[in-house]
């Protein structure tokens, strides 16, 4: 049996990388394909670093000649990744704080005030220095989360200047608006003064020596998200989503405005909360509430990590309202799920640092939009 090009090249145009509209003939990531009788080299070009991207394209390919051209084929994929010049974008990191990560979600209600504290106090038992910064200026939840409503930030002298020193919890440094308003009391500001507002809890406080700062934005994609950007070289976004169409929607616009041209922030990866529910008396038994899977299919579709799902288990939303994060409950389900979304989630920000050169803050024009600018 001998292999015809034509025919391959044929098949090919049948599929496509994950997160990319034109089919891999015509994009040009098929750089080039070679016979011998039943076998087959293909030759391919991608522009991501991620493993799961080159898993997919290197399975469809195998799956598309098999099916199409010869069972009998025998496939080798050569895959080589060269990152566009666009996307290496530079900028100077903050010091002391060495991995910003921004933690969105399109939808309001889907949790991620929640997947943050969890997340953050995560990091800090494995080890790493983490800071919060609460920017969810209108609905701030942080300080509940840590038990700590009550406390309020003090000033200290840094070299020679006043500052800010964050309120500590469970080891984690954090800054909320909520620390500076009571609890019955409504944040009626306009943008202006909302960025303003974030802007001195992020320059005029002492943050120390950071490995993380998580940053817990408001949902959608409005001024606070463009403030925070504007200020702060963001090293990746995490995107949070239910599983369920309509919050999936807005998750995917949240991962298109980080994705943007003018904005060009990594995403690292989708988080679904809300996955299933276990009851405690059938722990055998899940039970898909609002859908199955739907973020894990849209990461896949947007061509981004997945990086894990947490179910639907009363004690996460008894222990945030207790102040004490369900992922301290050491032995505990909501534990080992917080570890290994953690533990992917510092995965992907090595794999970003390594294979892209640190983020820029984004320069906020009045009629053309965003653009990157150096500070």
């Amino acid at each position: 049996m001998k292999l015809d090009r034509k025919d391959i090249l044929k098949a090919l145009e049948t599929i496509s990388i994950a997160g990319e509209g034109k089919n891999m003939v015509e994009s040009g990531a098929i750089a080039n394909v070679v016979t011998f009788g039943d076998e087959v080299v293909v030759d391919l070009v991608l522009h991501t670093p991620a493993m799961h991207i080159k898993k997919r394209a290197e399975d469809d390919i195998r799956k598309t000649i098999n099916e199409q051209v010869s069972p009998d084929a025998k496939i080798k994929v050569n895959i080589k990744v060269e990152v566009p010049e666009k996307n290496e974008i530079k900028g100077k990191a903050i010091p002391g704080i060495k991995n910003i990560i921004a933690i969105a979600s399109g939808k309001g209600g889907v949790g991620k005030s929640t997947v943050t504290a969890n997340l953050a106090v995560t990091l800090s038992k494995m080890g790493f220095n983490v800071g919060v910064l609460d920017a969810d200026i209108y609905g701030p939840s942080m300080p509940i989360m840590f038990d700590v409503e009550n406390e309020k930030p003090i000033s200290v002298e840094v070299d020679g200047k006043s500052k800010m020193k964050p309120v500590e919890s469970y080891g984690v440094k954090m800054l909320s608006i909520g620390f500076f308003t009571s609890p019955s009391q409504a944040v009626i500001w306009r943008g202006p003064m909302a960025s303003k507002a974030l802007n001195q809890m992020i320059f005029d406080a002492n943050w120390g020596e950071l490995d993380f700062m998580l940053i817990d934005l408001p949902p959608g994609t409005g001024d606070i998200h463009l403030s925070i950007m504007q200020s702060l070289p963001v090293t990746g976004a995490v995107v949070v989503s239910t599983p369920q169409a309509v919050a999936l929607a807005d998750a995917k616009k949240g991962v298109s405005m980080f994705l943007s041209e003018a904005i060009n922030v990594p995403v690292l990866g989708i988080i679904e909360n809300m996955a299933y529910f276990t009851p405690e008396e059938l722990p055998n038994n899940k039970y898909y509430i609002f859908g199955k899977e739907g973020a894990k299919d849209l990461a896949e579709d947007l061509g981004v990590a997945f990086l894990g799902e947490v179910p639907i288990v009363q004690s996460i939303r008894e222990a945030g309202d207790y102040g004490r994060p369900a992922a301290l409950q050491t032995g505990s389900v909501i534990e080992n799920v917080f570890d290994e979304i953690t533990r992917n989630v510092v995965s992907e920000v090595v794999s970003r640092n390594e294979n892209l050169e640190p983020t820029e803050a984004i320069k906020i024009t009045t009629m053309a939009g965003c653009s990157a600018v150096k500070k």
